[in-house]
């Protein structure tokens, strides 16, 4: 049994917590907003986010961000444009024993910084650990098998977090390479953006499944760049991350896409969304990196320009389509 404090009480972050304390450890679930905290505490639930998924009783609910003062564990499940803010509030109070595990996936902003990187400059003596792949928090909470990754230069701490939240539904296997499981779970939600716009232009299973696989090779073309293995992008966080979120409606990233594919603008799309979009920041974060990186990367091109430059989305993957023909490899 393990101390374990979770940073963010969105629909993953209750989940997690939530799957925790049914596998025996004391959980504590943190939220920047009080409103957030008393209202699972009234419903007995996180009704907006994790509707019908019951909030034991034994999750300490809090505001109090001292909570990780005595973690074995503390997981970050805030969204990326908070993790360095997060970071910094917990600093003076976290144990360097505490291993600290981040599930949010994308860059930091302007600064264009994997996440791992940002923890690590802000809790230079905790051990970091990147917990990413296909799962939904929906169905985590719900105890549907998932498989997902852990990834870490310290060994020890991947395997300890492997050992403390393995279940007989959530499989974790270990990684070392955090640019390219990092990058993975960041760039899926800028294609699962343009599976959703496909959607919403009614082109079909076809040509989902192009975007799917000319995707995953565009983000392995960067990872590579970047110095990845490219055999990560084959794997859960890669293309098992890209299938989950290109495909379903639980993908807020692909609900926007919809949206846009069925004619609204940006901002509207994100309104209607109503939650953090990660992939809307990623596509701009990615599009810097493919000339910082002379990386080809249409796709992210496409996106970009539909969602950043106000070009009609279909004249946009019209375009796509008369691309100069190539070699697949």
């Amino acid at each position: 049994m393990a101390n374990i404090t979770v940073l963010g009480a969105g629909g993953f972050g209750t989940a997690l917590a939530v799957m925790s304390e049914k596998i025996g450890h004391n959980v504590t679930l943190w939220s920047l907003f009080e409103d957030e905290i008393t209202a699972i505490k009234k419903d007995g639930e996180n009704k907006k986010l994790l509707p019908d998924i019951k909030v034991n009783e034994n999750i300490k609910l809090t505001t109090d961000i001292n909570c990780v003062a005595q973690a074995d564990i503390v997981i970050f499940a805030v969204p990326s444009f908070a993790v360095r803010e997060t970071a910094k509030k917990i600093r003076p109070i976290i144990l360097k024993k505490t291993i600290v595990a981040n599930v949010a996936k994308g860059f930091e902003p302007k600064s264009n910084k994997l996440l791992s990187t940002v923890l690590k400059e802000e809790l230079e003596f905790n051990p970091v650990v990147i917990l990413t792949g296909p799962s939904h928090a929906e169905e985590v909470a719900k105890e549907t098998p998932t498989s997902i990754l852990c990834v870490s230069e310290d060994m020890s701490a991947a395997k300890e977090v492997q050992t403390q939240l393995m279940t007989n539904f959530l499989r974790i296997y270990l990684s070392e390479d955090l640019i390219g499981a990092q990058l993975g779970g960041a760039l899926k939600n800028v294609i699962a953006l343009a599976a959703g716009i496909c959607d919403g232009l009614n082109f079909g299973d076809n040509a989902k499944a192009a975007l799917i696989t000319r995707g995953i090779a565009e983000i392995a073309r960067l990872g590579q760049a970047m110095g990845a293995d490219k055999e990560t992008f084959s794997g859960l966080s890669g293309i098992g991350d890209l299938i989950v979120t290109c495909t379903s409606m639980h993908s807020r990233n692909r609900r926007m896409g919809i949206l846009v594919g069925s004619g609204k603008d940006a901002k509207t799309a994100l309104e209607q969304v109503g939650m953090t979009v990660e992939g809307y920041y990623a596509c701009q974060i990615a599009y810097t990196l493919k000339d910082e990186y002379n990386v080809e990367m249409p796709i992210v091109t496409a996106v970009y320009d539909i969602l950043f430059n106000n070009m009609n989305a279909y004249d946009v993957a019209i375009g796509l389509m008369q691309r100069p023909g190539t070699s697949e490899n």
